[in-house]
């Protein structure tokens, strides 16, 4: 497969999984975790780049998954929510020496999400003038979702929990909505964790 040079991925791992007994980024799935799960589908995809933000659990998640040096970045703010996190990631992956056509967001809690779905939001991305290439979840529109460079800045002003959403909504003539035909569900609460667990291993 032909590696997309101009496209990043931004795995958000960052959080403290309020309302889950443990750590939800390393919950068994498959034959690993939650995280892991999301890691391997990012890897596997067209993108270039893959990074990981990290926060609330840093130390048990690096001690349980290998992540070199250049694959994470820590958000010592990650308390200030998802948006924080994300503009740590990409203040991360634009002060590197690469210069991206855009940045995907993805979350770790959402283990139905495949590399195949990735690909095709890489792909119509880069195959259309849309400058935000979102999931459409029926009611509204949410990650995983791209975002061309014209939004980086928006992205690096993020300050909330409440993610890229604003940015979608504020630009919605600009944003491609795709499918994800039931595989955009992300886990928030343990009963979620085994009803979904139980339904597909």
């Amino acid at each position: 497969m032909k590696k997309k040079d101009n496209i990043a991925i931004l795995v958000m791992a960052a959080g403290t999984s309020s309302r889950m007994k443990g750590i939800k980024q390393l919950l068994p799935w498959g034959e690993s975790t939650l995280l892991e799960n999301a890691l391997k589908n990012a890897t596997a995809s067209k993108a270039q780049r893959v990074l990981t933000v990290l926060g609330a659990y840093k130390k048990e998640i690096l001690d349980s998954i290998s992540l070199g040096k250049q694959d994470y970045v820590y958000n010592p703010n990650w308390k200030s929510g998802l948006g924080n996190s994300i503009a740590c990631g990409t203040r991360h992956l634009l002060d590197s020496d690469k210069e991206y056509k855009g940045i995907l967001v993805l979350l770790a809690d959402q283990p139905l999400i495949d590399y195949h779905y990735l690909d095709s939001l890489i792909t119509q991305f880069l195959d259309s003038r849309n400058s935000i290439v979102a999931t459409d979840y029926g009611n509204r529109v949410g990650v995983p979702a791209i975002f061309a460079a014209t939004h980086f800045e928006a992205l690096l002003q993020l300050r909330s929990d409440f993610g890229a959403k604003e940015i979608i909504k504020a630009h919605g003539n600009e944003v491609l909505k795709i499918s994800a035909d039931g595989k955009e569900l992300d886990i928030d609460t343990l009963e979620e964790y085994e009803r979904v667990k139980k339904r597909e291993q």
